[in-house]
C-alpha cells in the first residue's frame, strides 16, 4: 500500500514498524457538544483506514482520544452549572450514538485527557530537563526555537510562522510561538497537582501522551483532519521528539475539509450542521457513502442534493443484494458458469489496486457499482443459485470493508410474509384486484413488492 506522507509531501510505501501489525492514532473530539459534519469526514474516513488494513489481514491498534478539559468545555459547564466530567460523560456517550449511525467502529482505545495527568507530567519534565520548556509563575511552555526541526510537519519556518502571531494578554512566553504544555490554575477551572503548582494540561500535550501510553514512543500513522496540522500536530511533533529523541509518527494522513453549499461552513452562516441535526432528515450510512465517494485529500462539497444522490446510490445496492438474495433461494440448485465468480475476482482486485492507491474510495466505490452493473447482467442472463452466491458474497464482501449494507438482508416481519403469501395465492387465482390491494397495503408497511420469473420479491421502500 501507498501512502501520501504529510511529512514527507510524497506518496510512500506503507512498512509498518512490526511486520503484520499497524498502530494508528487518530485525533479525536472536544467533548462539549453533538459532533458536526466536519469533524465526521475524519472520523469516518480513518474509520475506513483501519478497516482496509484489517480486511489486508494487519493486526490493527487504533487509539482515538477524547479531549474531555477545554476552555470550551469549561465555559459550557459552568453556564450549564454542572462539572466538566458531567459535560464530557453526556457528550461522549452521545458521540458513540453518532458513530453508530455512521458504522464507525469503537477505537482499540479511546483514552480521555484527563486520565492521562501522570503521563502528561511525565513528558513535561523530561521536556524541561532536555532543554525544550520553560516553567513561568505556575505556566510550563515549550521552546520552540530550541527544538530545530520545529515547522517541519507544516513546511513552514519559525520565522515565517512569527510573522503571523500574537501573544495573548497574560502570556509570558519566549517566542510567540511557544505553546503551553501546562497552565496554572484559574478560579473556577478543574486543576491537578502538579510539580509547577495546581493545573491543567494544555491541548496538545494530551494526544503526545496517549498515543506514547497505548502505542509506544514511535507509531505507524497518525492522522486528522487538515485543520489540525498547523498548530496542534506541528506542536505534537515538536514535544513528542523533543521528549524522546525519536520519530513521532512515520506517516501524517491529513484529510481534506468539507463546505456547505460552496461555502465554507460557519454558524453565523447558518450552514453550521452536527451529525445530529443530518440524522433527522436522511440515513446516515447514506452520509458514510458520501464521504467515501471523494479521496480523503481531496475537499468535498456537502449538501442535501449531494447526500439524496447518495441515498439514491446506496438504494441501489441494496436493491442489488436484495436481488441475489432472492435468486439465490430461488434459482435452480445447480452448478455455476462461474461467470459472476469471475465478475467478483475482477472487481476484488480493482478494489485493492485502487485502495492500496493512498485509500482512494472514490474509485473503490466506482469498482463496486460497477461490479454491480455486471452482475445484474450476467444474472439476466441463464444462471443458477451458485451464481448468485458468488454475487452476494461478492458484494457483502467489498461492501462490508466499505462500512456499508449494514442492515438486515432478509425480512422476518411475520405479517408482511403473511401479506405476501396472501398476495401469492390471489395472483395464482388470477384476482388481480385483491393483489393489488395487498402490494398497496405492503407498501404503506413501507415494503416494495417485485415480480420476478422467480416469483414474488419483497424489498424495504
Amino acid at each position: 500500500m501507498r501512502i501520501y506522507n504529510h511529512l514527507t509531501h510524497e506518496k510512500e510505501e506503507f512498512v509498518p514498524i512490526k511486520p503484520g501489525k499497524v498502530s494508528i492514532y487518530s485525533c479525536g473530539p472536544t467533548v462539549y457538544d453533538y459532533f458536526h459534519i466536519g469533524n465526521a469526514r475524519p472520523f469516518i474516513l480513518f474509520d475506513e483506514l483501519r478497516r482496509y488494513f484489517e480486511y489486508r489481514g494487519y493486526d490493527v491498534t487504533f487509539v482515538q482520544n477524547f479531549t474531555d478539559i477545554d476552555d470550551k468545555m469549561i465555559a459550557r459547564a459552568n453556564r450549564e452549572g454542572i462539572t466538566v466530567k458531567e459535560l464530557a460523560d453526556r457528550f461522549i456517550a452521545e458521540y458513540f450514538t453518532d458513530a453508530e449511525g455512521l458504522n464507525i467502529k469503537k477505537a482499540s482505545v479511546h483514552p480521555r485527557a484527563t486520565e492521562q495527568i501522570g503521563p502528561i507530567i511525565g513528558i513535561i519534565k523530561k521536556l524541561i530537563n532536555n532543554g525544550y520548556a520553560y516553567v513561568v509563575d505556575g505556566d510550563v511552555y515549550f521552546d520552540t526555537q530550541a527544538f530545530p526541526g520545529y515547522g517541519k510537519l507544516s513546511g513552514q519556518s519559525l520565522e515565517d510562522l512569527e510573522a503571523g502571531a500574537r501573544i495573548t494578554v497574560g502570556e509570558q512566553k519566549k517566542h510567540p510561538m511557544d505553546f503551553a504544555l501546562w497552565k496554572a490554575e484559574k478560579p473556577g477551572e478543574p486543576s491537578w497537582k502538579s510539580p509547577w503548582g495546581m493545573g491543567r494540561p494544555g491541548w496538545h500535550i494530551e494526544c503526545s501522551a496517549m498515543s506514547m501510553r497505548y502505542l509506544g514512543e514511535t507509531i505507524d500513522i497518525h492522522c486528522g483532519g487538515a485543520d489540525l496540522l498547523f498548530p496542534h500536530h506541528e506542536n505534537e511533533v515538536a514535544q513528542s521528539e523533543g521528549a524522546t529523541g525519536k520519530p513521532f509518527a512515520h506517516y501524517w494522513m491529513h484529510n481534506g475539509f468539507i463546505n456547505i453549499n460552496n461555502e465554507k461552513m460557519s454558524k453565523s452562516k447558518g450552514n453550521f450542521f452536527t451529525i445530529r441535526d443530518i440524522s433527522r432528515e436522511c440515513g446516515l450510512e447514506a452520509v458514510r457513502l458520501f464521504m467515501l465517494s471523494a479521496h480523503y485529500r481531496k475537499p468535498i462539497n456537502f449538501s442535501s442534493e449531494l447526500i439524496a444522490q447518495s441515498q439514491a446510490a446506496l438504494d441501489r445496492l441494496y436493491a442489488a443484494r436484495d436481488n441475489y438474495l432472492h435468486l439465490q433461494s430461488n434459482l435452480p440448485k445447480e452448478a455455476g458458469s462461474g461467470q459472476t465468480k469471475k465478475i467478483v475476482d475482477d472487481a476484488r482486485a480493482r478494489f485493492i489496486e485502487a485502495m492500496d492507491d493512498d485509500l482512494n474510495t472514490a474509485d473503490a466505490i466506482g469498482i463496486i457499482f460497477d461490479m454491480v452493473r455486471q452482475l445484474n447482467t450476467a444474472l439476466d442472463e441463464q444462471a443458477t443459485a451458485e451464481d448468485a452466491k458468488a454475487a452476494l458474497d461478492g458484494l457483502n464482501e467489498l461492501c462490508g470493508v466499505m462500512g456499508l449494507l449494514t442492515k438486515q438482508a432478509e425480512i422476518d416481519d411475520p405479517k408482511a410474509l403473511a401479506l405476501l403469501e396472501e398476495r401469492r395465492i390471489a395472483r395464482e387465482n388470477r384476482d388481480y384486484a385483491k393483489s393489488d390491494e395487498i402490494r398497496d397495503a405492503l407498501k404503506d408497511m413501507g415494503y416494495i413488492v417485485e415480480d420476478t420469473k422467480q416469483g414474488q420479491k419483497l424489498r424495504r421502500a
